[in-house]
């Protein structure tokens, strides 16, 4: 042990002398960089394993893998992004959710209920295949950690969200509300809920926190009169209306309409 101390002693003195002279060597000679190289390497899944590690985490991979695997729900066909110009089987399916599962917390949180949702078409990341849908699906679709809100509006701000759809001509997620686009561009026949908008009402409306904050330039969100955050991130709102529902209901309904 005394001759293990001893060795220990010399190594570090040894190591602190090389880099002693290194410095001193380097502080006495000019150096000019004349190239610089660079190569790929390429990450693989197999390539830096160490088996102890894996050994560790494997019951921790294995359960939480288990979780995201067990079956929740059934799709009877494809959900995708691309079904159609204004509204989308994914968009109808994500924006109906919101408002449904938001509605139980809104109503017992402030005794109000949701108006309508818009989402955003950017935000969806995955379709959802026809077969069994898991809590994994929910990840798919929606990987971000983005919390579901409630935004009161006036009318002024409803009618630039009718608007937006005009400018940006994408399949932006809408639920409870339905208008019409006429040939000049401008919008008519607006009905939130099944009834006739009021530009002088405020309209409770669903979205999540990035766009609540004028993300993907919905500026509109950002002139609510007031905000309510459900603390409910839109993956976990996913999963639970999977399990509510069983078997996913394909909404193919006409939300917005041209003329």
């Amino acid at each position: 042990m005394v001759k293990l101390k001893k060795y220990n002693r010399f190594l570090k003195l040894f190591v602190i002398f090389l880099t002693l002279f290194s410095i001193i060597s380097c502080s006495n000679k000019n150096y000019n960089l004349t190239k610089i190289e660079g190569k790929q390497i390429p990450v693989t899944e197999k390539g830096n394993e160490t088996p102890e590690i894996e050994k560790f985490i494997k019951p921790y991979r294995d359960h939480i893998n288990k979780d995201l695997d067990s079956v929740l729900a059934y799709c009877p066909e494809n959900l995708d992004k691309n079904s159609g110009k204004w509204q989308t089987t994914i968009g109808n399916m994500l924006a109906d959710a919101c408002v449904q599962r938001g509605d139980i917390i809104f109503k017992s949180r402030e005794n109000k209920t949701i108006d309508f949702c818009l989402l955003n078409f950017g935000g969806i990341r995955a379709g959802l295949p026809k077969g069994n849908v898991t809590s994994r699906s929910a990840f798919e679709i929606m990987p971000f950690e983005n919390n579901l809100v409630v935004l009161a509006l006036k009318g002024e701000q409803v009618l630039e969200i009718t608007s937006y759809f005009i400018k940006t001509q994408k399949a932006q997620p809408l639920s409870g509300m339905t208008f019409t686009i006429a040939k000049d561009k401008t919008v008519k026949n607006i009905l939130i809920q099944g009834k006739p908008f009021d530009v002088n009402k405020t309209y409770y409306v669903a979205t999540n926190d990035y766009l609540a904050n004028g993300g993907d330039n919905m500026s509109f969100f950002a002139k609510n009169t007031q905000k309510f955050d459900l603390n409910y991130k839109l993956r976990n709102v996913l999963i639970d209306y999977f399990k509510q529902v069983k078997t996913i209901p394909v909404s193919k309904d006409i939300r917005i309409t041209e003329e």
